[in-house]
């Protein structure tokens, strides 16, 4: 394929994917116990959005909805949606990076235990008696704690780097899931135990717009450097020589990734819960669509990931009369979808 039609192939694909997650943004209102219809929803958002920044007396709406429906565009159906796109986003855009880093099409952003990590912090606050808010907190020091013990244990260790990283991360992460285990062992069993795996399940329920921009924080900390390297990770395909060669520091470009990575996968699993296949599966869906150019890979992965992930919550929260884990339906959905694509012809470029 030539470049210049590799880079019309990563445009309309990322012209499509932003398309697609501009009309899930908006049809995701329209989904919920109480019904609203789409033009209150736009009233309502447009009220909101001229009042914050001092315009609603130059550019009045007509209040045309009730004040239940207000709540339910604003408190509890904004916060969430903005919150899958975020985190669909950030495991998304962390797969990428890790399996761009590693050479492993297997690699997920829990490859270094930072799901593991999260999960022992947040049963251990709900084990204190934390509230929601700390429950986040000792779920992302969970995270970061995790991976810097497998950063610790890999420079000490003989041997390629890479390798050590990978074997460290499986190795502390069983360390953390053991202590999981236990800690779920010890818990009340009508309280504390159901609330434990209930947030090991994943779910974005009770997302509130206080907790958007603790979270995007450290989120927009780590995509931002994945964003600006993209470019510099193909070149970790040529191998580590022929990089050097090239005039880059690949040791310091591959901490920068991992770092990046590692606090997007933290940021997002403190505030979901642990939900799994969305860096596996998207960044290889991306693939098909971009190639494999993590210069359109990482945009697209990000697009993609915010897209799937609100549509499954959208499903989560409307299938059945009780909500669905989101954890739960990524699985169902992953899974085959990925087995479909490894089952799948490439065609030829």
């Amino acid at each position: 394929m030539t470049e210049d039609r590799a880079r019309n192939r990563r445009t309309a694909a990322l012209l499509i994917s932003g398309g697609v997650l501009f009309l899930l943004f908006f049809a995701s209102f329209l989904f919920g116990r109480m019904p609203v219809p789409f033009a209150d929803v736009i009233r309502i958002l447009a009220h909101r959005g001229w009042t914050a920044i001092g315009l609603d007396r130059v550019l009045p709406t007509p209040v045309t909805w009730t004040d239940a429906m207000e709540k339910a565009v604003i408190e509890v159906r904004l916060p969430r949606i903005v919150m899958a796109m975020l985190v669909g986003c950030s495991l998304s855009a962390a797969g990428a990076a890790f399996q761009g880093v590693f050479q492993n099409p297997m690699a997920s952003p829990d490859i270094l235990g930072a799901s593991n990590g999260a999960a022992f912090g947040a049963a251990l606050a709900i084990l204190l008696g934390c509230s929601a808010k700390y429950i986040t907190v000792f779920a992302f020091l969970g995270s970061i704690l995790t991976v810097a013990l497998v950063f610790l244990v890999a420079q000490r260790a003989p041997g390629q780097r890479t390798v050590n990283l990978i074997l460290a991360g499986i190795m502390i992460g069983s360390l953390f899931s053991a202590g999981t285990s236990y800690l779920k062992l010890v818990a009340d069993p009508t309280n504390q135990l159901p609330a434990i795996t209930y947030w090991l399940l994943g779910s974005l329920s009770g997302t509130r717009l206080s907790a958007i921009l603790p979270a995007s924080i450290p989120m927009a900390a780590g995509l931002v450097p994945l964003l600006l390297l993209r470019w510099r990770l193909n070149l970790l395909t040529l191998g580590d020589s022929e990089a050097r060669a090239l005039g880059v520091n690949t040791d310091l470009l591959r901490a920068a990734l991992i770092l990046s990575a590692t606090l997007v996968t933290a940021a997002a699993i403190s505030v979901s819960g642990v939900i799994g296949w969305v860096g596996l599966v998207i960044p290889h869906l991306s693939r098909k669509l971009v190639g494999s150019d993590n210069r359109g890979l990482l945009p697209c992965s990000m697009l993609t990931g915010a897209a799937f992930l609100l549509l499954v919550d959208n499903v989560s929260r409307n299938l059945l009369a009780t909500e669905i884990p989101i954890g739960i339906l990524t699985a169902v959905i992953g899974a085959p979808f990925f087995i479909y694509l490894l089952l799948r012809k490439e065609k030829t470029l």
